[in-house]
C-alpha cells in the first residue's frame, strides 16, 4: 500500500458529516497519512481545529475563501493571527481570488444567499493581507484562484512570500503561466475532477509540471470525479449535488500516474517527498 496524501480537502463541511464513520473508515483503508483540512471563514477555524485535535492525519489551515471575503468581520485578521499562533503548524487557506464569482453566476443563484459578493479589488486586498501574514509566520498558503490568474500573478509578484512556497490548489491556468507561478515558489495539485476535460489542454499541464512541485488534492466533498474513475461513493446531499468521498483521493493518485506515465509507487514517493518539504518543513 503506498502512502497516500491529501493537499486540499474540508472535512469540516457539513454534507460529510452524517458519513464521517464511513469515510475515517476508507481513509484509513487507503493508506491515507495526511490530509490538509482548510476553513474558509471565521466560523469554520474553531470546527477545524477541533477536528483536528480529534484526528492526528488532519494538518488544519485557515483562512478566508474569496467567496466569504465580503462578509468578513472587523477583527478578522485578529482572528486568523490568534487561530495561527495556538497551532504553530497549521497552515493559511484557503485564500486567494476568485473572478466567476463576479461575472459568473446569475444573481439569483443559490449559492450567493447571505454573501456580499467582494469585488475583484477587495478580494486582492484581503488576499495580499493574508499573504502577508503567511509569509510572516513562513506559513504554507493554499491559493484558490478561477479566472483571476493575471491579477494573482501580479499581487504575488508585488509582495514577500513565504520562504517554503504556496500552494496553487486544484490549478486551472495555463501551462505557459506554470514557470512563472513555480519561479515564485509554487506547488501545484491536481485534482480528479479535471479528468472530465479528457485529453483537452488542462489535462495537459500536468504530464509537464515539475515533478518536485506536485501534490495531490480531492477538495473533498467538492468538485467529484468522473463517475467512471471514482472509486468510494456517498449518497447525494439533501439539496441533490454529488459528495465527493474523499478516499477518492486514490483514484486521483491513479489517475496522475498514468497522465505522467509513471508508476504509482514513483509518484506516491515524490508526492510524500513534496508534501513533507513545503506542509511540514522537512
Amino acid at each position: 500500500m503506498v502512502p497516500l496524501y491529501d493537499a486540499h480537502q474540508h472535512f469540516q463541511f457539513e454534507s460529510l458529516s452524517p458519513h464521517r464513520a464511513t469515510v475515517l473508515a476508507d481513509l484509513q483503508a487507503i493508506g491515507l497519512k495526511r490530509a490538509v483540512v482548510n476553513g474558509t471563514c471565521e466560523e469554520e477555524w474553531p470546527v477545524v481545529a477541533a477536528l483536528a485535535r480529534q484526528h492526528d492525519w488532519i494538518l488544519p489551515s485557515y483562512g478566508l475563501h474569496p467567496w466569504d471575503a465580503g462578509n468578513r468581520s472587523p477583527r478578522w485578521l485578529e482572528k486568523l493571527r490568534a487561530q495561527l499562533t495556538v497551532d504553530p503548524h497549521a497552515g493559511v487557506g484557503e485564500i486567494g481570488l476568485d473572478r466567476w464569482i463576479i461575472d459568473g453566476l446569475k444573481p439569483d443563484d443559490p449559492r450567493l444567499a447571505g454573501l456580499r459578493v467582494a469585488p475583484l479589488d477587495e478580494q486582492v486586498e484581503v488576499f495580499a493581507a493574508q499573504l502577508m501574514l503567511a509569509t510572516e509566520l513562513n506559513r504554507a498558503a493554499s491559493i484558490h484562484c478561477t479566472q483571476a490568474f493575471g491579477p494573482l500573478l501580479d499581487t504575488l509578484s508585488r509582495q514577500p512570500l513565504p520562504d517554503r512556497g504556496f500552494l496553487m490548489h486544484s490549478y486551472s491556468g495555463s501551462t505557459e503561466m506554470v514557470r512563472q507561478f513555480a519561479d515564485l515558489g509554487a506547488y501545484f495539485s491536481f485534482n480528479g475532477s479535471f479528468l472530465k476535460y479528457k485529453n483537452k489542454p488542462r489535462l495537459e499541464v500536468w504530464q509537464h509540471l515539475p515533478a518536485d512541485r506536485l501534490l495531490v488534492e480531492t477538495d473533498a466533498p467538492a468538485t467529484p470525479l468522473p463517475k467512471e474513475y471514482a472509486t468510494h461513493h456517498l449518497p447525494p446531499a439533501p439539496n441533490g449535488d454529488e459528495i465527493n468521498h474523499p478516499a477518492n483521493l486514490q483514484a486521483a493518485y491513479n489517475a496522475l500516474a498514468e497522465l505522467r506515465g509513471e508508476s504509482i509507487e514513483a509518484l506516491a514517493a515524490q508526492v510524500e517527498k513534496n508534501f513533507q518539504r513545503f506542509f511540514l518543513g522537512r
